[in-house]
């Protein structure tokens, strides 16, 4: 994120757990995103992005002492109108023959998840792995997105 890029400023944090709920040391997540006006910097994207803002990033889980994985980025905006804010992750590591995907949304975008498409295609009862929550920080806003790669909270992941 740049010092001109528009929009609401975020840390997106979590870590990656496997099925016994072990936090998984050497994770690499990448996350691809719209800018706040819910545009991509890609090509496929007709509209084009407006701003400096390219919306990907990468983060291995093994430096942090914690484990975790941190974004400094910004709240995407809506792509169109049938999706809500979200991100979309995909997730490499050890053990996986191939990268998986998902998507995060935002715990305050209720009214927006609850007609998003694809959020709306997954069973109600695991809707919640896709969600991340909000907390306050003395910084800004940090949402909060573990991803569990198996077991009785396993987030839900998607083809390519």
């Amino acid at each position: 994120v740049s010092p001109d890029t528009e929009g609401e400023r975020l840390r997106v944090e979590g870590r990656v757990f496997d099925g016994n709920g072990l936090v998984i040391s050497d994770a690499l997540i990448e996350i691809w995103q719209a800018d706040a006006q819910g545009r991509y910097a890609h090509p496929a994207d007709p509209r084009g992005s407006n701003s400096p803002f390219k919306g990907f990033g990468r983060y291995g889980t093994g430096p942090d002492p914690e484990h975790r994985f941190i974004f400094e980025t910004v709240k995407p905006g809506a792509v169109d109108a049938r999706q809500a804010p979200h991100i979309n992750v995909v997730v490499l590591m050890r053990g996986l023959l191939q990268h998986v995907y998902t998507r995060m949304y935002f715990s305050d975008e209720a009214a927006a998840n609850a007609a998003d498409p694809v959020l709306q295609s997954v069973p109600a009862e695991r809707r919640a792995t896709l969600i991340a929550e909000r907390h306050a920080s003395p910084s800004g806003p940090v949402y909060r997105f573990d991803i569990h790669m198996q077991g009785p909270r396993e987030t839900v992941f998607f083809d390519a």
